[in-house]
């Protein structure tokens, strides 16, 4: 009797376990990798410049925290150290603490993009940023596989994916972006490169006008000598005819 007590036991416990998973409960998915982002940007390309403005404003702290424990995860654009060292207008120098962070904060997008969502993201442009707000979005365009984005004061292309695995998305960009928010809605005009043709340029420009002021002058000295001619002619026969008549 012992001896059947005994095996039902374990019989029950068998059916209520199987390998350490209660029957009936749901399977568990396995977490997402961390991803430290200080650790990856630090070490994927030439971003010290924006990683040091993360961590100075401690929006990296946010990013994390995004990235790490919500569903939702995290896709950033970084500028290249190149692009700050080559912002003249407008400058940053001048921004508030506040306007800084929401800078740092318009360069992510508070969910995780492939580079094949980009295609359906650019029909629905524009898309708010981490800051939040209209005049914080981007506005984006799919071109045979290139990504545009533009922030109205930035215009700028993906250049490469520094990393693309859930939850955290981080794309390489030329430019940095500049969100009207901050930098106001009287964007201005791109520049343009002027390339005149050889016929506009300064020194053929004088030589046209000293082209001309040798044309008026010669006609001006042909006219005066046809006059001149004609005016002695005049009087020549005027003194032929006086000559004639007194004698």
């Amino acid at each position: 009797m012992d001896y059947c007590i005994v095996v039902i036991s374990l019989l029950l416990a068998l059916s209520t376990s199987v390998n350490g998973q209660t029957i009936g409960s749901p399977i568990q998915s396995p977490a997402p990798e961390y991803t430290n982002l200080t650790e990856l940007l630090s070490v994927a390309g030439p971003f010290n410049t924006f990683l040091d403005y993360l961590v100075s404003t401690k929006v990296i702290d946010t990013f994390q925290g995004q990235a790490n424990n919500t569903e939702e995860g995290i896709t950033l654009f970084v500028p290249k150290d190149s692009a700050f060292s080559k912002l003249k207008k407008p400058s940053l120098s001048n921004l508030t603490g506040d306007q800084f962070k929401s800078l740092c904060l318009f360069h992510a997008l508070p969910h995780y993009y492939s580079l094949a969502d980009f295609k359906n993201l650019s029909e629905i442009s524009p898309v708010s940023t981490f800051a939040g707000g209209e005049l914080y979005s981007l506005n984006f365009s799919y071109v045979s596989g290139t990504i545009h984005l533009s922030s109205g004061w930035a215009n700028t292309k993906v250049s490469s994916a520094v990393h693309a695995t859930y939850p955290v998305a981080v794309y390489q960009v030329d430019k940095v972006l500049l969100p009207e928010a901050i930098f106001g809605t009287n964007i201005p005009p791109a520049p343009v490169v002027d390339i005149a043709p050889d016929v506009d340029t300064p020194d053929h420009g004088k030589n046209v006008a000293a082209s001309s002021s040798d044309s008026s002058s010669h006609s001006s000295s042909y006219r005066m000598m046809n006059w001149g001619m004609l005016n002695h002619l005049f009087w020549a026969i005027v003194g032929g005819f006086l000559i004639f008549l007194l004698f």
